[in-house]
């Protein structure tokens, strides 16, 4: 055996002063990855050796990758290049948007740590609308109760917690919860950052998807990424045009809709509703499990699950658990059966749900009629007037602002505007919203939403959901489940 550590990431400016010492490279691209591993499958060389060739011959590679990708449509071999952005500047709502793509890796500053200073995007709607004087008058007050919340939150978690309190190191726990129930009454324009990977192949099919978008933003996102990364690789970035599915598709369902819904007003507001699920989900994880351990069809499997009794599934059941700790993934099994959520969520909760990208994940747009999330804590230090009195300001000010601008009115909504949002999961991903969002350290808002989906999906798959929780609790579950500690491990790093 032979492995090859054949690249890895590199800060670009290391790679400029390598291309400023050798002016005559041009091999300083990740294109020549694509293009010699797209050769493996048809020469015989060594792939080390295959990579040396692309290197020195790199506008031959380049030619090799438009013909591999465009003309024989093997775009995996994309997929081998991989960029690395720092974005910065850009609204909450269109990191809504380019955090939809899910195949790629994104880590985002966290309102939750950072005390905000109240940037803000304008966006180019608004100003052309004439709309930027009443635009900035919102945000400035809703960015002055922020600051008021804060400075009135920090004591009340302090004086809440005295416990924690005393201990100096757990004073930014403390800090952070005042920063984050606080940030309930900020804006969607609000700037955030964010660093963002992403392989070529994703990322052509978010240019492509963005040159589609409506926001200006999004539009001037989209113009910057790409002259960015076609600098570097223009054979890998083929398909990039804007094109009418993308574009008008959802215009066209919206006008059917119409006909069928009316004005799709809204009706229940439950937060957590299980709209669907596997049949027989127990019957088919544990034939699942039959079946990756036997040498038996799943017809056969699915027969003896079903004259399974309760205790028999249990003894099962539990062997499928007695061996894992909190930081283990339940068995890829747990990936056959599925829940479906109707979710009421506010803007700031959605902001973590978000980041659950192994599921399917489909949000209609933010709509005040759906109220707001006012958090607990403000209501406990009589702040809960104020907030409402904002509120009804920002509902004011977007519905001026949608007459005139239509969706770029969301800009001034804030992270306790609420919107729907139709989840499904397989009960593997289920696990990890829990084990996660579940946990005592979890934000508030989100453990509430994880906490009723746990609880619903229980009750129409009790063995499949045997061991859900947060990983805080993982010790108490286990020890209910098989009535002793759980086995101590080795740490997992």
């Amino acid at each position: 055996m032979k492995i090859i550590l054949a690249g890895y990431n590199v800060d670009s400016s290391v790679l400029d002063d390598l291309k400023a010492s050798h002016p005559e490279r041009q091999d300083v691209t990740p294109e020549t990855l694509s293009a010699s591993y797209a050769r493996i499958s048809r020469d015989p060389r060594p792939v080390d050796v295959l990579r040396a060739v692309a290197r020195s011959e790199v506008e031959k590679a380049r030619k090799s990758n438009r013909t591999i990708i465009f003309e024989m449509g093997h775009h995996s071999v994309a997929e081998h290049a991989v960029f690395n952005f720092d974005i910065t500047g850009v609204s909450r709502l269109a990191v809504e948007e380019i955090e939809k793509f899910r195949l790629s890796s994104f880590t985002e500053k966290s309102q939750r740590y950072i005390t905000l200073k109240g940037d803000y995007v304008l966006p180019d709607e608004i100003k052309k609308a004439g709309m930027s004087e009443i635009f900035k008058g919102m945000i400035d007050r809703q960015n002055a109760l922020y600051h008021v919340l804060y400075e009135r939150l920090r004591p009340y978690f302090f004086e809440q917690n005295k416990e924690m309190a005393a201990d100096p190191k757990k004073h930014h726990i403390l800090d952070g919860w005042a920063k984050e129930d606080a940030r309930y009454v900020v804006s969607l324009a609000t700037q955030g950052q964010l660093g963002m990977t992403i392989n070529a192949r994703g990322l052509e099919h978010l240019i492509r998807r963005f040159a589609s978008k409506k926001l200006a933003e999004l539009h001037e996102f989209n113009k910057k990424i790409y002259q960015l990364a076609i600098s570097v690789a223009p054979s890998i970035l083929l398909f990039t045009d804007a094109n009418d599915f993308d574009a008008l598709t959802y215009d066209d369902l919206k006008e059917e809709t119409s006909v069928h819904l009316g004005d799709g007003s809204v009706q229940e507001m439950d937060f957590v509703r299980l709209v669907d699920w596997t049949p027989d989900a127990d019957l088919k994880l544990i034939s699942a499990l039959l079946h990756t351990s036997s040498r038996s069809s799943y017809k056969a499997c699915f027969e003896r699950a079903r004259k399974m009794s309760s205790e028999q599934k249990m003894v099962f059941m539990k062997k499928a658990f007695h061996r894992m700790e909190f930081y283990d993934s339940v068995l890829r099994e747990f990936e056959y059966v599925d829940f479906c959520f109707d979710l009421v969520i506010s803007a700031s909760c959605f902001a973590q749900l978000k980041r659950h990208r192994m599921a399917t994940m489909t949000a209609q747009s933010y709509d005040p009629r759906m109220g707001v999330t006012l958090p607990p804590s403000v209501v406990s230090i009589d702040a809960a007037e104020e907030f409402e009195d904002v509120i009804a300001e920002t509902n004011d000010v977007y519905h001026t602002l949608f007459d005139k601008v239509g969706r770029a009115a969301e800009y001034i909504l804030t992270n306790a505007h609420r919107k729907r949002v139709l989840l499904k999961v397989n009960a593997r991903e289920l696990y990890h919203i829990g084990r996660l969002r579940l946990d005592e350290t979890a934000q508030w808002d989100i453990r509430m939403i994880a906490s009723l989906m746990s609880e619903k999906a229980k009750k129409v798959m009790p063995f499949t959901c045997l061991m859900t929780g947060g990983k805080d609790a993982y010790p108490d579950i286990y020890r209910i489940i098989f009535g002793k500690d759980p086995k101590e491990f080795p740490p997992p790093f």
